[in-house]
């Protein structure tokens, strides 16, 4: 809550009026949110971070009205980088995605600070889950919004995530992964609400579910729960009950198939160490790509295509691929897939 360190003066509420943005950063003038004080804050605490030695970074959890407001937490002086809930929101759909990057790499680059890239976290509903459904034009955060969208299809999010994946190794600047996403764990939607923990789920009645669901622990080893996750004679469970079709994604069973997601994120971040493009710098678009394909270079030799189209796609030249997130089907990348090639 890196945006909710300073108050108003006299720590008034909210206008009744707008009780509704109670958890909304989009008040221009909120009590408690975003407020101007916030800066002298980090200003100091980055003094103090300076006086020690390398490595050391600040990174912020922080909602704001817009993006040019939240790069203002990220300003020479400051924090070093913050999360993009406008990348970790966006839907499956290629004008929103790129939309979200275009804006990231604008606005933290006008400060000088590398923009961030984060698929899921402790707050937000799985991306799995998220895209194993009918994609919305809007973004969706809440459980409950993602069950209107219709029936989640495991398939087609695993599918999605993994491409999803390459997408977001292959952006400039920093990238922070969730606990779990590297395994493909889903949102856990079927909770019992005798198990439920979350505070905003006990207030709400359980209307709300919360955000359990993705905040089970991850499954490591074993063919039943609690997987590894704390030793099988420990006198009580982990704090929320795994399912038990997770023996499918323990780390020990997608240890060393080349196939499993876990060895797909293992290789991707090994290239993305490894190649003088990836990291820091900058992308060029690809002007010829369709509407629903992004296709961008980063120097040297290297080209990161997304296929958002219901059919295959034709590959450009190229020298090489350094690795697909679904097998290639006679040199065309197929629906809801990435692929990195050498140019």
């Amino acid at each position: 809550m890196a945006h909710a360190m300073s108050k108003a003066p006299g720590l008034p509420n909210l206008d009744p009026a707008d009780i509704e943005l109670i958890g909304s950063a989009a008040h221009p003038d909120h009590p408690h949110w975003d407020r101007e004080g916030i800066h002298e804050i980090f200003r100091g605490w980055r003094a103090v971070a300076d006086s020690y030695s390398e490595p050391r970074m600040f990174v912020a959890e922080a909602c704001a009205r817009n993006s040019e407001r939240l790069s203002r937490y990220v300003r020479p002086g400051e924090l070093h980088t913050a999360f993009n809930f406008d990348y970790l929101t966006s839907p499956w759909r290629a004008a929103q995605m790129r939309t979200a990057i275009d804006k990231s790499l604008t606005t933290m680059g006008s400060v000088g600070a590398p923009a961030t890239w984060v698929l899921s976290n402790h707050d937000v509903v799985r991306h799995l889950t998220r895209y194993g459904r009918p994609q919305s034009e809007r973004p969706v955060h809440d459980l409950a919004d993602h069950l209107l969208e219709g029936p989640f299809d495991l398939d087609l999010g695993t599918r999605r995530a993994r491409a999803a994946a390459l997408l977001t190794l292959a952006l400039p600047g920093c990238a922070y992964l969730y606990q779990g996403e590297e395994l493909g764990l889903r949102e856990v939607e079927d909770l019992p609400d005798e198990a439920l923990r979350d505070p905003i789920g006990h207030r709400s009645g359980h209307t709300h579910r919360g955000r359990d669901g993705y905040r089970v622990p991850m499954p490591w080893s074993g063919d039943t729960p609690p997987f590894g996750f704390s030793p099988d004679h420990a006198e009580s469970a982990p704090w929320l009950p795994q399912p038990q079709d997770w023996a499918r994604l323990t780390v020990q069973v997608q240890q060393g198939d080349e196939q499993s997601m876990l060895e797909l994120y293992r290789r991707a971040l090994q290239i993305r160490r490894a190649h003088p493009a990836l990291g820091d710098g900058s992308l060029v678009w690809d002007p010829t790509a369709g509407s629903d394909v992004l296709s961008f270079t980063r120097t040297p030799g290297f080209q990161c295509i997304v296929n958002f189209r219901p059919d295959a796609l034709r590959l450009p030249d190229h020298d090489g691929v350094l690795l697909s997130s679904v097998p290639l089907q006679n040199g065309r990348l197929p629906a809801d897939a990435t692929v990195w090639l050498t140019r």
